[in-house]
């Protein structure tokens, strides 16, 4: 798994690459390629695998796994903005408001979700029914009704009365990280016209279990490796998984949910191993 991991990488690089350099010269691209350096690419590799799931070569699907970085990076710009989450570090570098300035994140931020719009009308992808179906989901995924509004109301839950319960928890954490990951693991079924049930299933266990091995990184993680800040959440007495479950009860829901995402991928029996390896991964990593 990790060997393809490390594959996607590289294909996403060069595709983002050749992406920025079409873009007119100056700080605003120079910004934009800033944000789009590093990261653990999870959301690409599942688009890459489920494309491959569906019969779906490598270059038909890796526009819309660039797509899906460039919208990523995007939300984390804007995320670690003093507005937002007011964080100065992110993959171990400088955020890019703190190595730029606030507008030009604002606008890279801006000009990357634009970007990865784009992306998925490239006639590479398959038939025009697929590019929209795909430009449908991600709209959904990204917007009120998911990843910003996650946002929302994590931004909510800074000034409310009471910490959230673990119920609401899970769902600000569906639509702020899960929504995206989610629309990654659909988009080989949206390519091929196929059913994304069994896919969606195992990316919204997958997506939590993201989460919570966040919320467990941010107590026993070493900033060198994670490359942010830790502590950051119970510095400010945010409710998280860990907060209401305590470490070991994080781990144990996030071990279930690890099961639960890999009896959703029995339809493609072994051809799904990648996707399984990925389930543990993202429980097991330091970063």
């Amino acid at each position: 798994m990790l060997d393809r991991l490390d594959e996607v990488k590289a294909q996403v690089a060069t595709a983002l690459d050749g992406a920025l350099a079409a873009l007119p010269e100056g700080e605003l691209r120079d910004a934009m390629r800033y944000a789009c350096i590093g990261g653990k690419r999870i959301r690409a590799f599942l688009v890459m695998e489920s494309a491959r799931l569906h019969g779906i070569a490598d270059n038909a699907a890796l526009p819309v796994a660039a797509a899906v970085e460039a919208l990523h990076a995007y939300s984390l710009v804007h995320d670690d903005l003093p507005a937002m989450d007011d964080d100065d570090l992110r993959r171990g570098m400088p955020t890019c408001h703190v190595q730029w300035s606030e507008a030009t994140a604002i606008l890279a931020g801006d000009a990357l979700q634009t970007l990865a719009f784009g992306l998925l009308t490239d006639e590479t992808i398959g038939s025009e029914a697929a590019r929209l179906s795909l430009i449908a989901a991600l709209s959904h995924a990204a917007g009120a009704s998911g990843m910003v509004w996650g946002q929302s109301l994590d931004i909510a839950a800074e000034t409310a009365a009471e910490p959230l319960g673990l119920k609401a928890i899970t769902r600000l954490q569906g639509a702020k990280t899960g929504a995206l990951i989610t629309f990654s693991a659909s988009a080989g079924p949206l390519i091929a016209g196929a059913d994304p049930t069994p896919l969606r299933d195992y990316a919204n266990a997958l997506g939590l279990a993201f989460q919570i091995a966040d919320d467990m990184l941010d107590v026993t993680g070493d900033e060198a490796e994670t490359g942010k800040r830790v502590g950051k959440d119970d510095a400010a007495g945010k409710a998280t998984f860990v907060s209401h479950l305590g470490l070991d009860g994080a781990r144990t829901r996030a071990e279930a949910l690890v099961a639960e995402a890999e009896a959703a991928l029995e339809p493609y029996g072994e051809a799904a191993g990648n996707l399984r390896a990925l389930a543990r991964f993202v429980i097991d990593r330091d970063n």
